[in-house]
């Protein structure tokens, strides 16, 4: 298996996120548009990138100094832990509260409150099991 956000586990988080319709059909309703990097908390720099084009990933990889919507960081064991057993909205919520996953960019609050965007963030935990 690939490491956790490396260029090659990140390529195939793009190809799960492509093929799940609960993802990217979701998205690409309501014109989702971002660039999400994702990592390791207490890092420089996420790890990996994904970027999303109406809902759909059209570029994933290494992080490579893009300028990005959403940073999301937890402890390696935080993320195996949800990507084996996919967090609930309950879960994700303590989870930001207590502190173990953080938004060095983004808006947590404003998107938990649009359920347009709650759901398939909530999702992309699943996709990322299948990766």
């Amino acid at each position: 298996m690939a490491e956790l956000f490396s260029d090659e586990w990140m390529k195939g988080f793009m190809e799960q996120w492509n093929a799940d319709p609960e993802l990217s059909g979701a998205l690409a309703q309501i014109g989702f548009n971002s660039v999400i990097g994702y990592g390791i908390d207490g890092e420089d720099q996420p790890r990996g990138v994904i970027t999303v084009e109406n809902g759909k990933a059209v570029s994933a990889g290494a992080y490579n100094g893009e300028e990005l919507n959403w940073d999301i960081r937890c402890s390696e064991a935080q993320w195996n832990k949800w990507i084996s057993k996919p967090p609930g909205m309950m879960g994700l919520g303590m989870a930001f509260t207590s502190g173990k996953m953080k938004f060095k960019v983004g808006d947590y609050g404003a998107m938990l409150k649009d359920p347009r965007m709650a759901g398939p963030f909530i999702k992309t935990f699943s996709v990322m099991g299948r990766v």
